[in-house]
């Protein structure tokens, strides 16, 4: 199984707008991505507080997407890229850090 995850730094300078984010970006890209074979799940995190206790989060917001294989990912996300991406200026400036992970342990 492949994990996508996309992770926005949180740079006090930057725009996130989380609501936006919850309740119109992720349920789009939800549906648009789960049509395609080999979707398995998605999850979205938010961060609340850094390593050491009382520090900010590395990230503001995390989404890891499951899929069979980053070719079905590949071929559900260029499917809809340009919808996706597009939508990105209307709750953040920020430039998504990409991770494409192999899990080898989940429970």
């Amino acid at each position: 199984m492949i994990k996508i995850s996309i992770l926005y730094p949180n740079d006090k300078c930057s725009r996130f707008d989380l609501r936006y984010y919850i309740e119109t970006h992720m349920p789009m890209s939800i549906e648009l991505l789960s049509a395609h074979p080999g979707f398995r799940g998605v999850s979205v995190e938010r961060g609340v507080g850094g390593g050491i206790p009382g520090t900010d989060a590395a990230y503001i917001a995390m989404c890891h997407f499951l899929f069979d294989s980053i070719e079905n990912f590949m071929v559900a996300f260029t499917t809809n890229a340009t919808v996706l991406q597009g939508d990105m200026p209307n709750y953040t400036d920020i430039e998504p850090v990409i991770q494409v992970n192999e899990v080898l342990i989940s429970r």
